[in-house]
């Protein structure tokens, strides 16, 4: 009796305590496509990706905190043109052989009820970092019906100044203002 009632009050103890923990999820690098559009020459909107991306979320809804850290390989950007593709990952743009990581690190998450609405961080690109909000602008989390694995997508957004960032070539003619865009999945631990 006494160990029945011993184990039945460690439950009861644990389970809160469990309930509070955060969730941690993997980003899926296959379902995940952090992308980016810029003015060229006032004539057209170039846009282009990177096919790399490695990282970690945590979510911890009932104390509306968490954080978010994402590495974006700078040499896998895609334009669709190789040899512009070239030139974006040497010297002038990205210079990927130097800084071959892209990173950005949340200094906090901000919620909309249970759901995540923003997030602080830090964004670094060629070695500079800035303080960066990311917009969600999408956010949902269940089961995927095809894993059948617990799953959070979320559609993220900002505006940034590459010149900020010491990316400077091209400039006014190549836009300075570039939009970005998360696109991302990730499957709990």
């Amino acid at each position: 009796m006494r160990n029945s009632l011993f184990t039945s009050l460690a439950i009861g103890i644990a389970l809160p305590f469990s309930a509070l923990a955060a969730d941690s999820y993997t980003i899926d690098p296959t379902h995940t496509y952090p992308h980016f559009s810029i003015s060229h020459l006032g004539f057209s909107t170039m846009q282009g990706r990177f096919d790399n991306t490695t990282g970690k979320i945590t979510l911890d809804r009932a104390a509306k905190s968490g954080s978010v850290e994402v590495a974006i390989g700078a040499a896998s950007l895609s334009t669709g043109l190789a040899k512009r593709d070239d030139h974006l990952r040497g010297p002038d743009f990205f210079n990927a052989a130097e800084f071959p990581a892209i990173s950005y690190k949340s200094t906090a998450i901000h919620y909309k009820g249970n759901t995540p609405s923003s997030v602080d961080g830090n964004l670094t690109i060629m070695g500079v970092s800035k303080p960066v909000t990311l917009k969600i602008d999408a956010f949902n989390c269940g089961t995927n019906p095809m894993s059948k694995k617990d799953t959070c997508g979320a559609a993220a957004s900002a505006q940034i100044k590459r010149s900020d960032f010491g990316v400077k070539y091209g400039l006014p003619n190549i836009g300075d203002d570039v939009k970005l865009v998360f696109e991302i999945e990730a499957v709990k631990d």
